[in-house]
């Protein structure tokens, strides 16, 4: 057995390349996905261009490297845009800058307002009647900074 393969490495690669792929797929989270490719494509060379045992070694070591590190800088890249909001499940955060009527009469600047079909704790500094429009400026705790919406 050790014989055919030293005759037709590329089926060594080849079966090496689909194993880890086959691992891969049992859940390993991306990390045996570009050694599995790595393999594959030395497989494929091997199977075109004879080429010793050194440097197929070496050709799989170096793929594996360079496309996890490729892997690496574009998931990198991905984080960093989807970064940008962090006002992800933070219900409050993204009610900044929305519209709300008010529904209760302000006592000791408290109030609720309605967005859409709920309504929320509101203070505000400034006076308000019942029906007013107001804009959402803050958020404390679970209580919308708000303020009278003059547009």
């Amino acid at each position: 057995m050790l014989h055919d393969f030293m005759a037709n490495p590329h089926v060594f690669w080849l079966s090496l390349g689909g194993l880890l792929l086959a691992a891969e797929l049992v859940g390993a989270s991306g990390y045996l996905l570009w050694s599995g490719v790595a393999a594959a494509v030395v497989g494929a060379v091997t199977w075109i261009i004879p080429l010793p045992w050194e440097w197929q070694g070496t050709a799989f070591a170096l793929l594996t490297i360079l496309a996890a590190w490729l892997w690496w800088k574009w998931l990198n890249q991905r984080v960093d845009k989807s970064a940008g909001n962090s006002s992800l499940n933070q219900r409050g955060q993204q009610l900044v800058g929305t519209h709300a009527t008010v529904l209760e009469p302000v006592i000791n600047q408290f109030t609720r307002v309605q967005i859409g079909d709920s309504s929320w704790r509101a203070i505000c500094t400034s006076p308000l009647n019942v029906g007013d429009k107001v804009i959402i400026t803050g958020v404390e705790g679970a209580t919308l900074r708000v303020e009278p919406d003059i547009s």
